[in-house]
């Protein structure tokens, strides 16, 4: 009798310990991401991958410190994936070793080899152009980042400090194009031109135009979807044309939202998935809408919005180019004494 009780409690456990260790493994269907993205642009997309795969996606939002975070985690860190924006965060995450490759066939075919890392440790999820804006009682002027540097707007641009991210990788832009010397001639001269000492962020210069303040701004493309969007700021976007620059040569200046593996990934698996699906087409298109950036997918469509802003020619030139000389970038923005 006792054997038998024995036998029925022991298969009775056995259940149950099956049982555990198969709602365990549902409770590791699971994706963990670091972001610098802002919760409603991402949130929409991950609500998508979950409904559509049942993996459920753990957030920790940041506005920096990343790298210094995932280095100090170091192989105990729970991140899978890394979202970040400007091509200088995904290389920083880069050099210090802090990714490792995916070298998911889905990946390389959607996105344009321009806009990830020759050894696919990263990958842009959207594009963003690097846009000149001039006050609309201009009327409307062709222009190139090279004609920042001309003396007849001599104290009428306003820009952010030369240091930021977006102004350092459009200096390194210049570098590729013209060479170290002409690109530090051409800071200078830039300098000279300005209105005001470089502070604030893209929207901030817009602003500055609408108050007269300059005439002249550089600034990212979805700021400006966003200021028509927002009720203070759209008589700011009104007051302004968005202009494409050197759409006579080498075409406008791009830069990229992106996406990466950890190094230390724990669930390296769902994490790929995850990659995979944010590349796809309906993805895409919900992550232009939400973010009024461009689709890094060739074939889907920007939103209505910022397919009114016009067609444009993109500058061809790799990123990884750009990562490269983002250290002479900033040798020549602080030998222009820019900020200063």
């Amino acid at each position: 009798m006792f054997l038998k009780t024995s036998k029925i409690v022991s298969g009775f456990l056995i259940t149950i310990t099956l049982t555990l260790s198969a709602f365990s493994s549902l409770a590791n269907e699971e994706v963990s991401v670091y972001s610098y993205r802002q919760p409603f642009l991402v949130k929409p997309l991950f609500d998508m991958f979950t409904k559509q795969s049942g993996i459920k996606v753990n957030v920790v939002f940041a506005k920096k410190g990343m790298a210094e975070r995932l280095a100090r985690e170091g192989e105990y860190s729970p991140a899978d994936i890394l979202l970040t924006t400007d091509i200088s965060r995904l290389i920083e995450l880069q050099d210090r070793d802090l990714l490792q490759a995916n070298n998911s066939k889905i990946l390389q075919a959607a996105i344009p080899s321009q806009y990830r890392a020759t050894d696919n440790t990263w990958f842009a999820l959207t594009t963003r152009v690097r846009n000149i804006y001039s006050a609309k009682r201009l009327g409307n002027i062709q222009f190139n980042y090279e004609d920042l540097a001309d003396s007849k707007y001599k104290g009428r641009i306003c820009t952010r400090s030369g240091k930021h991210a977006y102004t350092v990788a459009l200096v390194a832009s210049m570098v590729a194009e013209h060479g170290e010397e002409k690109t530090l001639t051409w800071l200078e001269d830039f300098k000279d031109n300005l209105a005001r000492k470089p502070q604030g962020n893209d929207r901030g210069q817009v602003q500055a135009i609408h108050q007269n303040l300059c005439d002249i701004s550089l600034g990212n493309s979805y700021y400006f979807g966003k200021m028509l969007k927002d009720e203070k700021q759209k008589a700011w976007a009104d007051a302004v044309n968005i202009n494409f620059p050197n759409q006579a040569n080498r075409g406008a200046h791009v830069n990229i939202s992106g996406v990466a593996l950890a190094k230390y990934s724990p669930n390296s698996k769902n994490a790929k998935a995850l990659m995979e699906f944010l590349v796809s087409e309906p993805a895409q298109e919900l992550y232009a809408q939400t973010n009024m950036e461009y689709p890094v997918r060739l074939g889907v469509a920007p939103s209505e919005l910022v397919a009114s802003w016009g067609e444009f020619k993109t500058d061809n030139l790799s990123l990884v180019t750009i990562a490269k000389n983002r250290k002479l970038a900033l040798k020549l923005i602080d030998k222009a004494r820019f900020d200063l």
